[in-house]
């Protein structure tokens, strides 16, 4: 088949989304795929090319990046951008992705994963992996996420959303969890104590650009995440920082925490779990795979923090992880991913 992998942005999660492009791009490569890799951002800056022998030659804006303990400089890759326009889809990108089979989306964070770039390409008619507009949507928004777990009766921590510090100041449940809306690799995410804490964390949430941010109690408990592919959840993996919680730097750097897969816990919290998974998955709207994030508390409830709609596939992350627990090799799971997706467009969209 010819992909096209779409990775890159200019959210916050740039350099994970570069790291899961490269390593899903090389994995179909292995698979006798035909493979573009594209910034979504700057896209194909060149005024004459051949669609064709791009493919042939499997080309790659980037031949490696490594996700270091902070976010890049996302001004310097506007600024350099060479068309200098305002728009989020780079030159070339519709024409290149109008030509494969299918685009791999492994964004993260932004535009890429909050439904609109998904709503672009279902106009365009171009096919791609993951969840549609709609659930991509709703679970981008941690606070619509938790209206909707509510709705459907799924335990998840009590929390407020909040426009302004100004209001958020009224908050005063501690210990809490400060969150930007609608960010991803936990950028931007505290855990405070106290209220001069907290102040401090509201203001810093909100400088990540954000109008919104949710503030939610603090439960403590071990933390879990289920992958689903297709709607059925694969095993639990427990994730141990070795320091503080999992924050971006302990996501991204080897050896800052350990995971655990299948996790140790009993079979009825492994049911629970899993079966929480699954209606997360499917109150959200969700579709083709997705990762589900867990507090589990010492009576073995499972809280849901939140759903993520295109999971990270870097050297770290933990959907190729639960997968291999299956059997499931990292350039099988692509595949598997891209065989679920192109489901999709064989049936009506909900």
């Amino acid at each position: 088949m010819r992909i096209v992998v779409l990775a890159g942005g200019i959210s916050t999660e740039r350099d994970v989304s570069i790291s899961s492009g490269l390593l899903v791009a090389a994995a179909l490569r292995e698979k006798g795929h035909q493979v573009v890799l594209l910034d979504v951002y700057t896209g194909y800056e060149h005024d004459i090319f051949d669609v064709d022998e791009l493919f042939k030659q499997n080309y790659s804006f980037t031949e490696g990046i490594k996700v270091g303990e902070t976010i890049s400089d996302i001004s310097e890759i506007m600024e350099n951008r060479r068309d200098k326009s305002d728009r989020y889809i780079g030159e070339n990108v519709i024409d290149i992705c109008s030509c494969a089979d299918i685009t791999f989306l492994a964004l993260h964070g932004g535009e890429g994963e909050n439904g609109q770039i998904q709503a672009a390409f279902d106009l365009l008619g171009i096919k791609y992996t993951g969840s549609g507009y709609l659930g991509s949507a709703l679970a981008m928004h941690k606070g619509f996420t938790k209206s909707v777990l509510i709705q459907n009766k799924i335990l998840t921590p009590r929390g407020e959303i909040f426009d302004s510090p100004e209001e958020a100041f009224h908050w005063n449940i501690f210990p809490c969890v400060v969150k930007p809306c609608s960010g991803g690799s936990s950028v931007g995410i505290t855990i405070v104590h106290t209220p001069k804490e907290y102040r401090q964390s509201v203001i810093e949430a909100f400088g990540y650009g954000e109008n919104e941010i949710v503030v939610e109690q603090y439960v403590k408990g071990r933390e879990f995440s289920v992958g689903l592919l297709g709607g059925k959840a694969l095993a639990p993996i427990e994730i141990i920082p070795k320091g503080g919680f999992y924050d971006y730097k302990t996501k991204y750097q080897a050896g800052a925490a350990i995971e655990v897969c299948p996790a140790d816990i009993t079979e009825e919290e492994d049911r629970a779990m899993r079966e929480a998974a699954v209606k997360v998955y499917n109150a959200l709207r969700l579709s083709s795979y997705a990762r589900v994030d867990f507090i589990l508390d010492k009576g073995g409830n499972p809280y849901c923090l939140e759903a993520n709609t295109l999971p990270g596939m870097t050297p770290t992350s933990l959907l190729p992880q639960e997968a291999k627990v299956e059997g499931m090799s990292y350039a099988d799971l692509c595949e598997k991913i891209i065989e679920i997706s192109l489901e999709r467009y064989r049936k009506p969209e909900i």
